[in-house]
């Protein structure tokens, strides 16, 4: 399995949470007593991953005073401040020196899950093998509200085609979206404008498509759980369900 390094996007303000973010950042709200980052973490780690960086700018000593430098929590962090916010994309971009010796793993700081990122990682070396352009595997999940994200197309070989934002209803044509959790390889850094305001899935995705790079996605299991939390809404879903499924980091 391949070795990897993870960045965790952590720099929201998580406007539609309040007033649970008045003073803390999305990432760090608690989740059955425990923030969310923390569990994700502990997730990371779990699958061989000890070394983690993470983006901040809004309320950034929340986080940094919780985890120091990551040693109490078995990992190594490194911290990357933003002002302005530089999106998700180029949150990666500013770290290119950190992920330039391999593939890395970047995990959208609001999302609870427990996908078996290990077989995430294998199906990317997979993909890197057979496809030298392979730029990356992206985690793909079946959504409810398919005219509220944006939907990924996917071929039968789990190429991505296209990806489409907030479609109208008679354009939807999946119910697949991308669930939070991708592997990146580091070459495609070069492609985004450093210092810029720059999103995976509005800008990125589309221009490697345009240049002919390849992105592959990997679809959930049914069994594995993903949710963005969001929204108060979604918050208090995943209190919810943390009860039902009891959802542990693998340690």
């Amino acid at each position: 399995m391949l070795r990897a390094k993870a960045l965790i996007l952590a720099a929201g303000q998580g406007t539609r949470l309040r007033p649970l973010t008045d003073d803390c950042p999305k990432p760090m709200v608690a989740i059955n007593g425990q923030p969310l980052l923390e569990y994700l973490v502990g997730w990371l780690k779990g699958h061989r991953i000890d070394e983690v960086a993470i983006n901040l700018h809004y309320r950034p000593q929340v986080i940094t005073d919780y985890f120091g430098d990551g040693s109490a929590f078995g990992v190594k962090i490194i911290y990357s401040y933003e002002d302005p916010i530089l999106g998700t994309a180029g949150a990666a971009r500013k770290l290119t020196t950190l992920f330039a010796d391999g593939p890395f793993v970047v995990v959208y700081g609001d999302v609870l899950t427990d996908l078996d990122l290990s077989d995430l990682l294998a199906a990317h070396e997979r993909n890197r093998q057979r496809d030298p352009s392979t730029a990356a595997t992206i985690s793909l999940m079946s959504v409810a509200n398919p005219t509220e994200v944006g939907l990924v197309d996917v071929a039968a070989d789990g190429k991505i085609r296209r990806f489409v934002e907030k479609p109208r209803a008679d354009e939807v044509f999946t119910d697949l979206a991308n669930a939070g959790v991708m592997v990146i390889e580091p070459f495609l850094l070069e492609s985004i404008p450093p210092d810029t305001f720059y999103d995976f899935g509005l800008h990125l995705f589309p221009q490697l498509l345009a240049e002919d790079l390849s992105l592959y996605g990997w679809i959930l299991p049914h069994h594995a759980y993903c949710l963005d939390i969001g929204t108060l809404e979604k918050y208090e879903q995943a209190q919810v369900d943390w009860q039902r499924r009891q959802l542990e980091p693998s340690l």
